[in-house]
């Protein structure tokens, strides 16, 4: 009998020893940053076993509405700082804004290789669709909009464009020929996957258009959570700016 309680002792200490030092988070992220916090979280959990993240993506600012209604999300990550800025202000948000890097915007394509005609490229006349993100809600629409207007070529294309729903839907558009060239960001042209295509890119100067400053904060959802902690720890830290680093994000 003595051996079944100690059995029992043993297996209750042990279960809620592991609760304490394990969790689940769930994240609400941008698009654009699939490829890279896919692999910053596969470092984390790594390096703690017991904890488990799981990544809803979208448009920075269809999920933004999500969260303030209520969305159980504990993190967010914003490709617009001024979203999580905006959930601190409205008490949403509980812990500081704190910026992950700036993104950049390119054009890419397996149709013309950009980097011959620049901005231009998009004229050409092989160019039938461009596809941007959708501006209502997706900060990178609205960047490559202003660098479109900034190099007066908006209205020459107008008619050209074709909206995604975010970021990666709209890299997806070219990738699968529904679109012959699009404004997509760095982060994703430099992913493995986009890498594979073949497709060719450039790097649209940074002075056309505001920066894409970019942060993330915790929800109070999370006020209370380890791994929303640990998390934040980790991504602040020098090991996820390398990775940050790897696909095209910069410091201010």
């Amino acid at each position: 009998m003595k051996k079944i309680v100690f059995l029992l002792l043993f297996l209750i200490t042990s279960t809620f020893s592991r609760g304490q030092n394990s969790g689940a988070i769930l994240i609400a992220a941008a698009s654009d940053l699939k490829f890279a916090l896919d692999s910053a979280v596969a470092v984390f959990e790594n390096a703690n076993p017991g904890a488990r993240i799981e990544v809803t993506y979208g448009s920075s600012g269809k999920l933004f509405e999500q969260i303030s209604q209520t969305a159980p999300f504990d993190l967010f990550f914003s490709a617009d700082i001024e979203y999580p800025l905006t959930l601190k202000k409205k008490g949403i948000a509980v812990s500081e804004v704190y910026t992950y890097g700036i993104g950049r915007i390119v054009i890419w394509s397996k149709t013309v290789d950009p980097n011959k005609e620049q901005i231009n490229s998009l004229l050409d006349k092989m160019v039938k669709k461009v596809a941007i993100a959708n501006p209502q809600h997706a900060p990178y629409g609205r960047r490559a909009e202003e660098a479109l207007k900034h190099y007066k070529v908006y209205e020459k294309i107008k008619s050209k464009l074709v909206y995604g729903e975010n970021i990666s839907q709209t890299a997806q558009f070219v990738t699968t020929g529904a679109a012959d060239a699009g404004v997509i960001a760095l982060s994703l042209a430099l992913s493995p996957t986009m890498k594979k295509l073949g497709g060719h890119y450039y790097v649209i100067p940074e002075d056309s258009h505001k920066p894409l400053e970019q942060g993330f904060v915790i929800l109070k959802k999370a006020e209370q959570n380890p791994v929303a902690r640990s998390f934040k720890d980790f991504m602040t830290g020098t090991e996820a700016s390398k990775i940050l680093g790897y696909f095209g994000f910069t410091k201010k």
